[in-house]
């Protein structure tokens, strides 16, 4: 076979077709799960952050990524795992955002300074929109939703239940 020695820029437009996992209406580049691209000789280096320290989801992504990558011709593929910075709600473009809340999961909201992100154990950072009738009379179910990184809340206008994206 022969080397493939593609542009840093390349492997980012190939990592945009990859979809989360867990949430399939966002790609991993929408997420902001991947950090950044290396691209050196026959070796591309991808570094990626896990939306939340226990995702379950990070194995499958790394998996897809290299499958993705072998399909465009590159062999030595590394995924290298940064956990610092911490992902961040934040990273989330707005377009992102709008496809998760036609997708049905509340978007979390987009706060203005990193450090005033609450833990998980202080979620209310206002209200939380349903996504589905754009109500903000909603109340908390769950601090654990269809998976970790997100909650489960009820509208108290359409009665519907849905995810909302936790604030980290």
């Amino acid at each position: 076979m022969v080397a493939v020695h593609p542009s840093a820029a390349e492997v980012w437009s190939w990592l945009r077709d990859i979809a989360d996992p867990e949430i399939p209406a966002l790609s991993i580049i929408d997420l902001g799960i991947v950090r950044d691209v290396q691209a050196e000789e026959d070796r591309v280096t991808v570094t990626i952050t896990p939306t939340y320290s226990a995702c379950p989801a990070m194995d499958r992504i790394a998996d897809d990524i290299r499958a993705r990558l072998k399909q465009h011709g590159v062999e030595d593929v590394h995924i290298a795992t940064k956990l610092s910075p911490a992902w961040t709600t934040d990273w989330l473009p707005a377009a992102a955002r709008e496809r998760l809340r036609e997708y049905g999961i509340a978007p979390p909201q987009q706060l203005l300074r990193t450090e005033e992100i609450r833990p998980v154990s202080q979620p209310d950072a206002g209200p939380v929109v349903c996504p589905h009738c754009g109500s903000d009379t909603t109340v908390l179910v769950s601090r654990f939703g269809s998976t970790l990184c997100k909650a489960l809340y009820k509208c108290l206008a359409c009665r519907e239940p849905f995810d909302a994206f936790k604030h980290h």
